[in-house]
C-alpha cells in the first residue's frame, strides 16, 4: 500500500514537472527562433567583425559582445552554430554586418566565406613604380615586396626577364584583406595578357605591328599622348603610318620615360637630342618597352587605327590636338598653337 502510494506521488511529481517544463522549454525553444531571425542591433554605418584565423564561435560571440547591444544572447547563437554543425565551417575574413543582419545569416555569412572586397584601382598611364607605390600604401593587401626589385618581381611572377612596364591591366580590383601584393599582381598581370591576346586577335590588316608585345608598347605610348578616347585611334593612325614609312615616331612621353629620374617637369630641346633607348627623336622604330600601363581603349586603338593621312599632331591648348597630313600644315598648327613642333 505504500508503495503505490509512493508511486502516485511520483507519477504526480513526474506530471507536474512535465506541465511546468514543456512550456517553459517551448518558450524557451520559440525565443531561440526569435533570435536567429531578428536583426542585429548594428548601428547605422554598420559594423566590420573580423575572424581571424583559429577563432571559433566561442571567440567570435565574445567578440561581438563587445559592441554593447548588438547581441542579445551569446548562448544561442552558440547554440546555433554547434546543433546545425556550422561551428566547424566557419571561415576567417572581414565581415560586414549592416541594417538587418540576422544572427543566422550572420552565421551563414562566415560560413560562406563572404567576406569584404575591398577595391583598388589601377589607373591607365600609371608606371609601374606607381602602381608599386599603390600596392604599398594599401592598408589591406600583405606587403611582401618591400625588399624586391622589378626584376625580381617578374621572376616571382613567372616573367623572368620581361621588362615589368605596361605588363598590368588598369582596371578596379576588389579582394580580401590579407591578400598579398604579389597576388595582386599576378592577377592583373593575367588580366592583362587575355586582355592583349584578344585584341591582338582583332587587330587590322596590314599592321606594322609583329606581335602582340608591339601592340603594348605603341598602346602605351597612345595613352600618355591624350586623354581623349575620341582621339586614340587618330594618334595611333599617325604612329603606325610613321612605322611604315620608316620615319620616326617623335614621340615626348618616350624621351620623358627614357630621362627617368632626370625629367624635371620642363622637356627641353637638348633633352631631344639625348640619345637613349626610348628617345623616338634620335631612333627610329618602336621603343623597346611600353612607358606605362594602357587601358583597353588604348589597345584597341593601337591594333585598330583610324584611316587617314595625318603624319603629325600637336597639342591645341584644349586638351585635344590638331592633325595634320604634310609638314607644312603642321609648322602652322604649331605655330598657331605656340607648341614645339614634333
Amino acid at each position: 500500500m505504500a508503495s503505490s502510494t509512493g508511486l502516485r506521488r511520483l507519477l504526480l511529481t513526474l506530471t507536474a514537472l512535465t506541465l511546468i517544463l514543456v512550456p517553459a522549454l517551448y518558450l524557451v525553444y520559440a525565443d531561440y527562433r526569435t533570435f536567429l531571425v531578428t536583426p542585429l542591433g548594428v548601428p547605422p554605418g554598420g559594423l566590420t567583425l573580423e575572424v581571424k584565423p583559429g577563432m571559433g564561435i566561442g571567440a567570435i560571440a565574445r567578440e561581438l559582445r563587445r559592441q554593447p547591444g548588438l547581441v542579445r544572447s551569446t548562448v544561442y547563437l552558440e547554440a546555433c552554430a554547434r546543433f546545425n554543425g556550422l561551428a566547424p565551417r566557419l571561415k576567417a575574413g572581414e565581415y560586414a554586418l549592416v541594417s538587418g543582419t540576422t544572427p543566422r545569416s550572420l552565421l551563414d555569412q562566415i560560413v560562406a566565406g563572404r567576406v569584404i572586397q575591398h577595391p583598388l584601382t589601377v589607373v591607365e598611364g600609371w608606371t609601374f613604380r606607381q602602381l608599386r607605390q599603390a600596392l604599398a600604401a594599401h592598408p589591406k593587401l600583405a606587403h611582401t615586396l618591400q625588399d624586391l626589385d622589378d626584376a625580381a618581381i617578374m621572376t616571382r611572377l613567372g616573367r623572368p626577364g620581361v621588362h615589368p612596364e605596361g605588363r598590368f591591366l588598369p582596371d578596379t580590383y576588389y579582394f580580401p584583406a590579407g591578400t598579398s601584393d604579389i597576388a595582386f599582381l599576378h592577377r592583373a598581370l593575367t588580366a592583362m595578357d587575355q586582355r592583349l591576346a584578344a585584341i591582338w586577335a582583332q587587330r587590322s590588316a596590314g599592321l606594322p605591328l609583329r606581335d602582340p608585345d608591339q601592340a603594348l608598347i605603341l598602346a602605351s605610348i597612345i595613352e600618355k599622348e591624350t586623354g581623349q578616347a575620341a582621339e586614340r585611334a587618330q594618334i595611333a593612325g599617325v604612329f603606325i603610318r610613321r612605322l611604315q614609312r620608316n620615319m620616326p615616331l617623335q614621340t615626348d612621353p618616350t624621351v620623358i620615360y627614357g630621362l627617368g629620374a632626370a625629367f624635371d617637369g620642363d622637356l627641353r630641346r637638348q633633352d631631344l637630342l639625348t640619345d637613349t633607348p626610348y628617345n623616338t627623336y634620335t631612333r627610329k622604330g618602336l621603343p623597346p618597352t611600353p612607358i606605362a600601363l594602357p587601358g583597353a581603349e588604348s589597345l584597341t586603338a593601337a591594333v585598330q587605327p583610324a584611316l587617314g593621312d595625318a603624319l603629325y599632331f600637336v597639342a591645341n591648348g584644349a586638351g585635344g590636338h590638331v592633325f595634320s597630313a604634310t609638314l607644312e600644315e603642321h609648322n602652322q598648327a604649331v605655330k598657331q598653337h605656340q607648341w614645339q613642333g614634333r
